[in-house]
Formats: structure tokens, C-alpha cells, sequence
């Protein structure tokens, strides 16, 4: 019998989650929680990156599980847990590191990308490679779902489990795959760039009332009158009611768009009842799950505990290896 791949993704606690984050990833992790060893974690230390608040960075972990475990996240099937529940992680970035050439930290696109779009250029954010590589290492993780923009950190990743191997005369790293998430098109903002916490143009998983409604009226488009035939192939507000929509229902939508006589208001209600029909029962699960917040706590107790045995069994090979004391046992 052959032996079960371990899937290893994680997702930064930096903010409200947003229908971005749900079907660029959150729905996939989901559904391959049946296809292997999966081991899910809350990336809070990347998240220092950007967030300096520690009150908000705890308020926003906690989100962050509420989310998944509503959206159907089952930690009877899955591994799910804190990054920083699993000191491991750390101390083999620290060893990475120290084999990290700085020119390849210089090429890292992610980090361009990030500090063009404002933030800091501070040195979590230059060696978050590095860490990324350890989290995926420190399970011997043998898939990672990501999206094209991180298969260069994957490949450093490799590169570096490569470099250790090497260095100790040992297969102590498991050589990780890339698994690229490409079922859905880049899903726009409110803007029409890629839907991002960093750009401010986001719509959140479990919005309604008010808040909700004014972000879908934000949505931008052009100024064709309501009379007019408008191209749905060229809006942002289709390519949104396209995620949720079923075949016949968008079809319906685009020989309206196309005949004139339908305004962009028109569409965005359309998509307003979409996005609350859509993650109704996951809203209501949600709010169960706010009353019973001691379940909520173990579940992420209990992932830290397996993920931090699983860690331990990966580092105690490489602390021989590398002649690091070790003067107790997790």
C-alpha cells in the first residue's frame, strides 16, 4: 500500500478573509483534506511582516479559524494549527538560513512585489523565503498548493532542502513538489486589480447587511448608460457573479448584459444575493462556533501538538547532523 502524500499550504492571519482568499485557496485546501496527509497552518509569524498590533493579530488568527472550521475545514481530517505553536519551524530557518546566499534572497519577486505595493523592506520580509522553506521542510511535506506567484519560493525551498542534504551528507529534507492552484481566474477587487488586503479593495467571506452591500456598489465600472449592451467578458462585477453562479444562471446574466436595458446596478444585486446565498450555512455555522469558542481553542491546541510531534521527528536528525545540543525533549 502506497504511502500517503503530505499536503502542506498555510495562509496569513493579516486581515479579514476575503472571496479572494476562498476560492484562490481556501476551497482547494478543503477539498484535498480528502486526498491526503494535510497539514493546514495559520502563517501568524509571516504576518509580522505587516502586522505590528498584537491585539489585531490575535483578533485576526481567531478569525481566521472560525473561517475555515465554518467553511467546512474538518480537523478530524486534517492537521490545522499556529505556525508559532511549532518552534521547530524557527529553529530550522535559523540552520537554512545560514546556507541562504543573500543574491538569492535579492531575486525574490514576492519581495519586490510587496515593498513596491508599500510595505516595509524590513528582514522578515527580505528572508521570508527562508521561512516559508521551513514550514514546508519541517513535515517533509511532499505537495504544496500555491498559486503561480509563490512557485519561485517553492523552488527555493527545494533549493535549500537541496543545499542542507549536501551539506550534511544526508537525505535529511524531503525534496517538495509544487501543486499550482489554477481552477479560477485571478479574482478581481473592488478596483478591478487583484483582490488583495494590501490594496484595500476586498470583499470578506462573512460580510452582510449594510457593509457588504456598500462594498459590492464599490465595485467599479465603466459609464455605459442603461440602455446600453455591455460586454460581460469586460466587467469586473460578471467576473465575480461568475465564481458564484451556476452555468444557466450566468449564461442568463451575460444575454442580459448583451441586450441592453440591464444596468450595472441590476448586476450588482444580482451578485449581492449571490454572495449571501452562497455562504449562507457557512455564516450560520460561524455564528454557532463564536458560542462555543473552547472547542475552537482545542481544535488548534490539539493540531499544534500533532504538527509539533510531526516537527520533531524531521529536527532531531538534522540537530545531530548539524552538532546542535539539544539538552531536552518536546
Amino acid at each position: 500500500m502506497s504511502k500517503q502524500k503530505t499536503i502542506l499550504s498555510g495562509i496569513q492571519p493579516s486581515g479579514k478573509l476575503h472571496i479572494g482568499n476562498y476560492f484562490g485557496a481556501m476551497r482547494q485546501h478543503i477539498r484535498m483534506q480528502e486526498e491526503g496527509d494535510a497539514f493546514y497552518f495559520l502563517a501568524n509569524y509571516h504576518s509580522l511582516t505587516s502586522v505590528s498590533d498584537g491585539g489585531l493579530l490575535k483578533e485576526y488568527t481567531t478569525d481566521v479559524v472560525l473561517d475555515y472550521l465554518a467553511l467546512g475545514l474538518d480537523p478530524e481530517k486534517c492537521t490545522f494549527f499556529a505556525q508559532s505553536d511549532v518552534p521547530q519551524t524557527t529553529e530550522l530557518a535559523w540552520i537554512l538560513g545560514c546556507l541562504t546566499p543573500v543574491s538569492l534572497m535579492e531575486k525574490g519577486v514576492a519581495y519586490k512585489d510587496k515593498v513596491a505595493n508599500g510595505l516595509s523592506p524590513n528582514i522578515g520580509l527580505f528572508t521570508y523565503p527562508i521561512l516559508q522553506a521551513a514550514d514546508i521542510l519541517i513535515y517533509h511535506s511532499d505537495l504544496v498548493p500555491v498559486g503561480e506567484d509563490q512557485k519561485q519560493n517553492i523552488e527555493i525551498a527545494r533549493d535549500l532542502a537541496g543545499k542542507l542534504n549536501r551539506a550534511c551528507d544526508k537525505e535529511l529534507l524531503n525534496i517538495p513538489e509544487d501543486y499550482i492552484l489554477k481552477s479560477v481566474a485571478t479574482v478581481p477587487g473592488i478596483d478591478g486589480r487583484k483582490m488583495s488586503k494590501s490594496y484595500g479593495n476586498t470583499i470578506n467571506i462573512f460580510a452582510e447587511g449594510k457593509a457588504l452591500k456598500k462594498r459590492v456598489m464599490s465595485i467599479q465600472t465603466d459609464s455605459k448608460a442603461l440602455e446600453d449592451p455591455k460586454d460581460p467578458d469586460t466587467c469586473n462585477v460578471f467576473a465575480l457573479i461568475k465564481l458564484f453562479a451556476d452555468e444557466p444562471k450566468r449564461q442568463e446574466i451575460a444575454d442580459q448584459y448583451r441586450a441592453g436595458g440591464y444596468g450595472y446596478g441590476h448586476a450588482k444585486k444580482e451578485l449581492l444575493d449571490l454572495i449571501l446565498g452562497y455562504f449562507a450555512e457557512a455564516r450560520e455555522r460561524r455564528k454557532e462556533l463564536e458560542k462555543n469558542m473552547d472547542y475552537v481553542h482545542d481544535v488548534l491546541r490539539n493540531g499544534g501538538k500533532k504538527a509539533r510531534k510531526r516537527a520533531e521527528t524531521v529536527m532531531k536528525p538534522i540537530r545531530e547532523a548539524t552538532g546542535l545540543i539539544r539538552s531536552f525533549e518536546y
